[in-house]
């Protein structure tokens, strides 16, 4: 019962971490006034990728990031990454790949405010990045999601790296 309990917490974990990345995607794509105003939605011309990388980055790499602001390949990656990642979360498919795409993009998203806000190394963008992987490992994409049907494809059975 113990393990029946936590594969719904994990699934549950699943799905609402899914739920950020799908509606960063959406507010960004449709400018939905949570944080990106239709005038700034990628759907209307905006890009995606300029406020937070020109304004918020900090650090050692924040060159880098000024550099890559706006880009249209910058703004196709980021905009993937979060649809892809809410997607396979959500559904419960795809999950490893989700894992390393998740733990780049955290992991991207976390270097570019160098040190966090909040702590001298640690923010939460580091620990999306860990659950996103531990989602994957105990296969939570099997609880509330298409993980067990998806995995008995032929296609994941050649692949099992899409598991």
């Amino acid at each position: 019962m113990r393990a029946a309990a936590a594969d719904y917490v994990w699934a549950l974990v699943r799905l609402s971490l899914g739920w950020i990345f799908l509606w960063a995607f959406l507010d960004k794509l449709f400018g939905l006034g949570h944080e990106t105003t239709s005038k700034q939605a990628w759907i209307n011309g905006g890009q995606p990728t300029y406020g937070f990388l020109k304004h918020a980055a900090k650090g050692p790499l924040k060159g880098f990031y000024n550099g890559i602001a706006g880009t249209a390949w910058a703004d196709w990656l980021f905009m993937l990454a979060l649809a892809g990642l809410g997607i396979a979360l959500i559904l419960g498919i795809g999950m490893r790949i989700a894992a390393v795409a998740g733990t780049i993009l955290c992991v991207m998203m976390w270097s570019t405010v160098l040190p966090p806000e909040n702590n001298v190394f640690m923010d939460y963008r580091l620990i999306f990045a860990l659950v996103i992987i531990g989602l994957a490992l105990v296969e939570a994409g099997d609880t509330l999601g298409l993980g067990r049907p998806w995995g008995h494809t032929a296609l994941v059975r050649h692949l099992p790296i899409l598991k």
